[in-house]
């Protein structure tokens, strides 16, 4: 009996942020209704609150999801690659594509920062995918592929450009946005290896 119970706690959670996440990302947290989250994943309003307290409980895992998702998309993409630099380039670039997603646009990008606070949303991040950006340029400085430098306030300005460029891309309707993107990237990032 007890594991049907945690059983079907499981799935009650899994329906709660499969409907948050598809309302987050095409209506924003401000036009969701925690309530309305729950009819529609078959629960009652009590089971929400039960699992997440709040509407704001519910975007925060809803947020944590698609981060660690957007962070494992990434990852993989790099680890296509063996050479430290090209594994820059490909997580770089995957992340630029992840713009499309309307999850990774609205909920992370839009909404998170602002529902959550900029605090929150940095820590959640850091350690969803910002340590996977930190890793790659420190492991690229201590190859002597790019020059002695700290590497903190360098995955800070990269990651605060890629994120623009993001949410940039998400909103464009330009078919040549992402190539001509990919190729400012590029420069950037080349600019480092000077």
């Amino acid at each position: 009996m007890a594991g049907t119970r945690s059983g079907q706690r499981a799935a009650t959670r899994r329906a709660l942020l499969a409907e948050g996440r598809r309302r987050f990302a095409a209506e924003g947290y401000h036009e969701v209704v925690l309530a309305e989250v729950a009819q529609a994943a078959g629960v009652t309003k009590g089971a929400a609150y039960h699992h997440f307290g709040s509407k704001q409980g519910l975007f925060r895992a809803v947020v944590a999801e698609v981060q660690e998702e957007l962070g494992g998309r990434v990852a993989r993409e790099a680890d296509r690659f063996g050479a430290p630099w090209e594994r820059l380039r490909a997580g770089c670039r995957a992340f630029l594509a992840a713009g499309a997603d309307p999850a990774v646009r609205r909920i992370l990008l839009v909404d998170a920062p602002t529902v959550l606070g900029w605090d929150e949303w940095r820590a959640m991040d850091e350690d969803a995918s910002a340590r996977h950006l930190h890793d790659a340029l420190r492991s690229l400085v201590e190859a002597g592929v790019i020059a002695e430098q700290p590497v903190e306030p360098l995955a800070r300005l990269l990651s605060g450009a890629m994120n623009e460029a993001a949410l940039w891309l998400a909103r464009s309707e330009d078919p040549e946005a992402l190539a001509a993107t990919e190729r400012a990237l590029d420069r950037l990032l080349g600019g480092l290896r000077d």
